[in-house]
């Protein structure tokens, strides 16, 4: 692997994407880039602003009653409500409060919301937060998921993404393929990478990478 490049948000430089090129396999697909969102996600200062950022994408007349969390996002889910409350994104919540939650995976990759958990996204307005979204797979899954347990999906978030929309929703993300023009993602019997003979340089998911 080639040494990382990091990547400021222009509005925001407390907020920065870190991407490593190279060849690399995620669920979904091959991407000649891994984007690492550690710090994003994990760090408290950082968070909050990433959390900031994405509230000014949202339209203030979206209505938001539960933040589903993909891929690690929770603690940015929980300022995001923290400040989607503080812009007056209403909630028709008994409570006036928003719920962060995140699915369980099932053993066949599906996405599973637990009985206790259910009441928190039927018949919500659901904002679906991802870390990346590339293939749209994931997005996909997810919507299915949450029309089947009764939810609505009122806008999608992400700290980057490869799409405009998916499933006719907009994306709101932070990053996008205009910061990165040279990222690629390839489906897995196409990757131009493989059809070069580019050594694999690791696994990854939204948890990490493991190198070979």
């Amino acid at each position: 692997m080639q040494d990382m490049i990091k990547i400021p948000l222009k509005r925001n430089d407390k907020v920065a994407l870190k991407a490593i090129p190279g060849h690399f396999i995620t669920p979904n697909s091959h991407v000649n880039y891994y984007l690492d969102m550690t710090t994003i996600k994990s760090r408290l200062s950082e968070a909050s602003e990433a959390a900031k950022e994405l509230c000014a994408e949202i339209d203030p007349s979206t209505i938001v009653d539960t933040i589903v969390c993909m891929d690690g996002c929770e603690i940015i889910g929980a300022y995001l409500a923290e400040e989607l409350t503080k812009a007056g994104v209403i909630s028709i919540n008994y409570h006036k409060t928003i719920y962060i939650i995140t699915p369980e995976t099932g053993s066949s990759g599906q996405f599973v919301f637990r009985d206790n958990i259910q009441p928190m996204i039927k018949g919500k307005n659901v904002l679906l937060l991802m870390a990346s979204a590339t293939t749209g797979q994931t997005i996909i899954k997810a919507t299915q998921a949450l029309n089947y347990y009764g939810a609505s999906i009122s806008g999608i978030s992400a700290i980057f993404s490869a799409a405009n929309s998916s499933m006719g929703i907009p994306i709101k993300s932070l990053f996008t393929i205009k910061d990165i023009p040279e990222y690629k993602a390839y489906a897995p019997e196409g990757c131009s990478l493989c059809r070069d003979k580019k050594p694999i340089d690791a696994f990854a998911n939204a948890y990490g990478y493991s190198s070979l």
